[in-house]
């Protein structure tokens, strides 16, 4: 798939800017502050409804203003779509399509696919486990949009339970407040059943991909693996009846400990994804060039996974290469010869490897 034309109206720093883009790799070139990330930054929020950098909507709104649009002209399978998102702060967010207002905005999942690779993606080695939650539940969602739906579900259920528990100031609940605990216990486990069997799923699509990319990019022998981390589920569970079972079973364990704490302690909102570098782990083990490769690596991997699902989707690498040597540059830019639209961000000229054909935009002070 790929973009043709894209319009941004008081979106980050960009009052009015309007782009058109051709097949093959676009190099978008402009020195800090002139807004280059932010161009990339709205093509993957039309994809994902969400930001790779903020978790929240309102900085992505020009200061003084509390409206931005995106519009984008999208061709996929040989199909012309005209989309335009409103994002409105405060207010609810509006989608068009083809000139026909949507229900909601999450109607547009699927139109538009990107995987974005960008500095904040050490984070995927190096942070938390919500970044590396985030990573494959975005892919999931890539996968299935309807997805992104039983997030959502999950995410109100966790949040009810947890107004609960931490309501019963960890005394024992009432017949009432333990039948509603109950009621919340199973829409719990239905739905969270659902997110790990998906995730499960997807790592099991991805893993010889990751381990593929992994030793092309470093060109090393230190093997590159993943693996869902749950402290509770057996490695062999698989389906989502056995692990709904195993999750009931496991809330009765913990229930104890979740009144006294009132949260939720059990969930795949805490679970975690194990990415492994010669069979040790790469958060602490990994250098700073290795985490850079391995989280390459991972991108590239949902790439191929997304490649093989549906068509290409747009391949995002935003300021990649200035943190690359010569070897992983030219190995990156063999992998990526043949995808059907790249764009690319780089401070200067200079940061974009020689052998790298593509279409320039440069970004002009003012």
């Amino acid at each position: 798939m790929q973009i043709s034309k894209l319009s941004l109206r008081n979106f980050r720093n960009h009052e009015s800017l309007n782009l058109s883009f051709t097949p093959g790799t676009t190099t978008i070139i402009g020195r800090n502050g002139r807004g280059k990330t932010n161009i990339v930054e709205a093509v993957h929020y039309l994809a994902t409804l969400g930001s790779h950098r903020v978790s929240q909507d309102a900085p992505l709104i020009r200061k003084g203003q509390n409206t931005a649009s995106i519009f984008a002209n999208v061709a996929k399978h040989n199909r012309q779509a005209e989309v335009e998102l409103t994002i409105n702060y405060p207010g609810a967010n509006k989608v068009t399509l083809n000139k026909n207002q949507l229900t909601k905005p999450k109607d547009i999942l699927g139109l538009v696919t990107t995987v974005i690779f960008s500095p904040e993606d050490l984070d995927l080695v190096k942070g938390e486990p919500s970044a590396r939650r985030r990573f494959i539940d975005e892919l999931s969602t890539s996968l299935a949009p309807k997805f992104s739906n039983t997030r959502s579900d999950y995410e109100r259920i966790l949040k009810q339970r947890n107004t609960l528990l931490k309501s019963l100031g960890r005394r024992n609940p009432s017949a009432q407040a333990r039948a509603t605990l109950d009621a919340w216990d199973e829409q719990l486990i239905q739905v969270g059943a659902e997110i790990i069997s998906a995730r499960l799923e997807n790592i099991k699509r991805i893993k010889p991909h990751i381990l593929d990319f992994g030793a092309e990019i470093s060109g090393d022998t230190e093997p590159l693996s993943l693996s869902y981390a749950n402290s509770w589920l057996p490695v062999e569970a698989t389906d989502k009846i056995e692990i709904a079972k195993i999750f009931r079973s496991e809330l009765e364990n913990r229930n104890k400990d979740e009144i006294d704490r009132g949260a939720t302690l059990v969930g795949p909102h805490r679970d975690d994804l194990d990415i492994q570098l010669s069979e040790m782990p790469a958060k602490g083990y990994a250098s700073h060039g290795q985490s850079w490769s391995i989280a390459i690596a991972l991108r590239l991997a949902a790439f191929k996974t997304l490649r093989e699902h549906d068509d290409d989707p747009i391949l995002i690498l935003d300021d990649v290469f200035a943190e690359l040597d010569e070897r992983r540059r030219s190995r990156l830019i063999s992998i990526i010869s043949d995808v059907e639209q790249t764009l690319i961000t780089a401070a200067v000229l200079e940061d974009i490897p020689k052998g790298l054909p593509s279409n320039q935009l440069l970004l002009e002070d003012n």
